[in-house]
């Protein structure tokens, strides 16, 4: 479903400031898989995210998704396909925009139906029909948010779990072929980063969509989804799926980092975390 080949990205080469992001990185994702991502500070996990979304073009290697090749696709062509969410809650909406409009243009950008330059210039592209309408405050009742009450009010006045929750639904309002999710809970307090983990979880599984996810709970690296990835410097170091996964301890994937790695795990995050015991 997803095929990443020998992907590397250098940023400042030749300077003094030169970084090595991606370093030859392979990954092959399968139809459904929900792969959980961990690793330190400067690992590559968010500069993957970047290359699979096409935010810049990686120096060398390709990127297919669905069999088509996508190495060189422009960001907001991608984005008809790829849903994104990010860590920080304020990213991924228009806070001047009612939650109505932002949805709006979630649906027009991952839809299907292709307009025409002149078509978007000479309609309001906020402009839902009542179908529409309908469909958008039933997905929102499913929050449980009571956001379908508040269809009218801008997204700025929402808060960071709000808009992180809604951020979710326009990511997903039209099912994409991939869902890329950064952090996507760590800025918000503990019971608002659950519930919009479960809705996650929820929506993820109820469309079958294929996922990655960076996390920097070591907990949820091992209970969600069904695979498991570590990073560091660049590389991809350990990816672990199936029975050997359903028997690993939190203890058993540190280990495997410091083997792979050739170095422990020095993210304070992480760490804190493994030590609090918190759960997905």
């Amino acid at each position: 479903m997803l095929k990443i080949s020998n992907i590397s990205k250098t940023f400042n080469p030749g300077t003094i400031n030169e970084k090595v992001a991606l370093n030859k990185v392979n990954l092959e994702l399968d139809d459904g898989d929900f792969a959980t991502i961990v690793g330190s500070n400067g690992a590559g996990k968010s500069t993957l995210f970047n290359a699979i979304a096409g935010s810049f073009i990686t120096d060398e290697g390709s990127i297919e998704l669905d069999g088509r090749d996508i190495t060189f696709e422009k960001e907001h062509k991608r984005s008809r396909y790829i849903g994104r969410l990010f860590q920080d809650p304020m990213m991924g909406t228009a806070p001047h925009m009612t939650i109505e409009e932002n949805l709006s243009v979630a649906y027009l950008r991952a839809s299907e139906e292709k307009l025409s330059l002149f078509g978007r210039l000479a309609q309001d592209f906020t402009r839902v029909t009542k179908k529409e309408r309908e469909e958008f405050r039933e997905k929102l009742s499913l929050l449980h948010m009571s956001l379908e009450d508040r269809m009218d009010s801008p997204v700025g006045l929402l808060s960071g779990g709000q808009r992180q929750a809604l951020t979710l639904l326009m990511a997903t309002v039209v099912t994409p072929r991939l869902l890329l999710l950064d952090e996507h809970t760590a800025a918000l307090d503990p019971a608002t980063a659950a519930k919009v983990l479960e809705l996650t979880k929820k929506i993820v599984s109820e469309n079958h969509i294929t996922c990655l996810m960076v996390t920097h709970n070591m907990n949820q690296a091992l209970e969600l989804g069904n695979r498991t990835l570590m990073m560091d410097g660049g590389h991809i170091v350990f990816d672990v799926k199936g029975e050997e996964r359903s028997r690993m301890t939190v203890d058993d994937l540190l280990e495997k980092f410091a083997q792979n790695a050739g170095q422990e795990l020095d993210n304070d995050r992480i760490l804190l975390s493994t030590e609090k015991g918190e759960k997905a």
